[in-house]
Parts: structure tokens; sequence; C-alpha cells
């Protein structure tokens, strides 16, 4: 443990000699020998140019409109993401981006039990993003925006190609087949791929936007890079990791992220519901005792707008505009799919809990506050707890921005 303030070291945690593992790990191709040389060639053509047209930090494609930035610790920032309806331009996102990000491991020893990095909040995921390469992290036509950023002294810097734009196939968008007439119906989908990628210690982070042509926009992680490991004495297990190589463990950990998304569907106003899907009593309605039917509630203020996902009711959240309706003359509004998720596994006393309380619940709704971005408050480094979200929502005003975190465990 080494104080930064006095420059002095504070403690020194040793475990005592234990024999280097016998492989080496080592995977780079002069290392490992040729990869695999048993595919042919895949070419991404584009001959007449890609779809989208940028000016600045716009872009338009298809019927989308989307700006765009980028910060030291959020990465990629969406700004007034917009759709063309026919005519009329209409707002959906005012600001959406990685509010935070936590790496909570589940080794109780020392040291490894101080590891709960907060990647965004302390470190910095753009801070620390890659200079992308055609043809290794992007393929087609590509376009790279770099990244003007400042270094922890204050100093001006630019990350080259950053952020990778391009479009890619996605296979079928809508298929029917009239088995009457023989008549076959299919469009194929494309969309549009906003990307950074970040290297934080031993692991790297793919962040990526994606715009469907069906209106949809999804956001997607992928982790990939090296495991964090440990030497183990001959023989020797532990119940907090797996063995991956002899006298070789990779501890327990998880990995949460959560996304700030400031909704501004056809305007100001927005409300959101939860709705679960309930089975109808039986009786006279539901003879076979078959029906199921959707239940749709407004949560009205933030204590009640903490919530989980729930697979039993197949729950899912909707985003609404009540000043506005559809073609039936419902409220417009866009549906949030939560996808794969998990709780932590920290007590609530741990030191991480007490930081990012938000990890306790997948869904957290607050009113627009521009101070109130970051999901584990501003300054999660070294904290005692208990700001952020978890400190917001005793406000208990009206919901509007959507908070949603979501994790995985490896």
């Amino acid at each position: 443990m080494f104080d930064l303030n006095r420059l002095r070291v504070m403690k020194v945690v040793d475990k005592g000699p234990v024999p280097l593992p016998p492989l080496d790990g080592n995977y780079t191709p002069d290392k490992v020998g040729p990869l695999r040389t048993d595919l042919k060639p895949l070419e991404i053509v584009q001959p007449e140019g890609p779809s989208f047209t940028i000016n600045g930090h716009e872009i338009n494609w298809q019927k989308w409109k989307i700006r765009f930035g980028f910060t030291s610790r959020e990465g990629l920032v969406l700004h007034t993401v917009s759709y063309l309806d026919k005519d009329e331009l209409r707002p959906i996102l005012y600001r959406a981006s990685l509010s935070e990000m936590v790496v909570p491991y589940g080794d109780p020893t020392a040291p490894v039990n101080r590891n709960n990095a907060f990647d965004a909040g302390e470190y910095g995921i753009g801070a620390l993003a890659n200079a992308l390469e055609l043809g290794c992290d992007c393929l087609g036509e590509i376009k790279y925006f770099s990244a003007n950023l400042v270094d922890g002294e204050g100093n001006a810097i630019v990350i080259k190609n950053a952020v990778c734009l391009h479009e890619e196939d996605f296979g079928i968008l809508w298929k029917h087949t009239d088995w009457r007439t023989g008549q076959v119906e299919v469009r194929r989908s494309r969309r549009l791929v906003l990307s950074s990628i970040s290297t934080v210690g031993n692991y790297e982070y793919g962040f990526f936007w994606y715009f469907y042509q069906d209106g949809t926009i999804q956001f997607e992680v992928k982790l990939t890079g090296i495991l964090h490991t440990q030497a183990l004495e001959p023989g020797e297990r532990v119940p907090y990791g797996n063995l991956i190589a002899p006298q070789l463990v990779a501890a327990h950990h998880q990995h949460f992220f959560n996304v700030r998304m400031d909704m501004m569907i056809d305007g100001v106003g927005n409300s959101i519901y939860e709705v679960n899907t309930s089975s109808m009593p039986p009786g006279p309605d539901n003879p076979y005792e078959n029906g199921f039917i959707p239940v749709s509630t407004q949560l009205t203020t933030e204590t009640e707008a903490v919530r989980d996902m729930d697979i039993r009711s197949s729950r899912y959240w909707k985003i609404v505009n009540p000043g506005k309706k559809n073609h039936v003359g419902d409220p417009v509004g866009y549906k949030l799919f939560p996808g794969e998720n998990a709780f932590p596994f920290a007590s609530d006393n741990s030191s991480l809990i007490k930081r990012a309380g938000f990890l306790k619940h997948h869904l957290w709704c607050t009113p627009y506050r521009a101070e109130e971005k970051y999901a584990s408050g501003d300054y999660p480094n070294q904290h005692a707890g208990g700001a952020g979200l978890s400190s917001w929502v005793q406000l208990n005003s009206v919901t509007s921005v959507t908070h949603f975190s979501f994790g995985a465990a490896a």
C-alpha cells in the first residue's frame, strides 16, 4: 500500500515464495506458432462508399441524425439522437453515455480483496481509448474520429482514431412467405455502428452503439483481453477462483456497467412505466386458463423507480411521452429491453457496495439534473461511500432520466 500524498510505503503484503507455474502463458503469434490458415478471405466491399454522411460530429444515416462527443471519463457520448419520420424529425435521446463501470473481485485475501476498480470514475474509459487500425478493429468503409483530451496535468493530448464509424449487414430484418401464393418477401437489416475500445490494465472493453433501420438503439459491451492471475503451490486449489493452468488461478470477479440515458422522446415530459406479464385468473373470460396479459404501472417517483429485472414476469420498462399519441391512440414510447444481467455478491457492508450502491438494483430513474451524471458520484476514488444514485433518489422527485445497470459474473 502506497500513500500518494505522503509518497510513503504504508504496507507490504508478502505471502512468501511460491514456485513459478510451469507454463509460460505467452499468447503472441511468435510464441504460440502460426494462427489458423484454413479460412478463405472474406471481403466487405462498398463500391459506392458508405451510406452515411458526416458534418463534423453529426452523423446522418437512413432516418437517423446523431451527434456524438468523447470525454476522458465516459468515452463515447451520444447527443440529440433523432429519427426522421416522414417530414418530422423526432427526438429520442438528449444524452447517453457510460456513467460508471466497476469490476469487483471475489478473492477475500490480500491484496486482491482491494481490487474493486471503478474503470470510468477512477481511471477514465475515454483516456484509456485505443488508437484503432483499419482491418484490425473495424472492417469495411470506415470513418475514424480522433479524441481531443487532456492528461492528468492538463496538457492537451490527441488519441488518433479513438472512434470508429461503419455499417454492418445484420442478416434478416423481416421475412414472410405466403404459403397460399408462394410469394416470398425478405428485407435485409443493416445497422450503423459507432464504437471505441479501451484498454484498462489486463482487460479490453469494446463499446458499441448500434442504430437499426427499424428505429432500435442497442448498446453492447464486448469484453476481451487477458486474465488477472496468481501463482499457487503445486496441488493447491482455492474456492474463489478457477485453475486455468497448473499452479495458476484466476479469481472470480464481476463486471458491471451503468448507462445513463437522458430520454427525450418527442420532447420533454417523458414518463416511465414498468410492464409485468401475469396470468389471467380462471373464469368465464379465461375458460381454458391459458390467458396472460401485460400490466403497465407508472413509476412516478425516484424511490418507486428503483427496480430489478424479473424473468418470471417478463419484466421490461417503457419510456413514453403522454402528450403525443401514435396511430392507435396510445402514447408514443420506447421499450427498454434489459438483456443479460447479474447482481453483486459483495456484502452491503463492503467498501465496494458503499461506493457503488447503484449495483444493488438494475434500474434507477431520476429527473434531469445537469450535475447528476455519474452513478457513483463525481469522485469515487477512496470515497467513503453513499454518493451517486443511491443518494440522489432520496430526494424522491418525479422520475425522468433513466440509469440502467447491467453486469456479468466471470
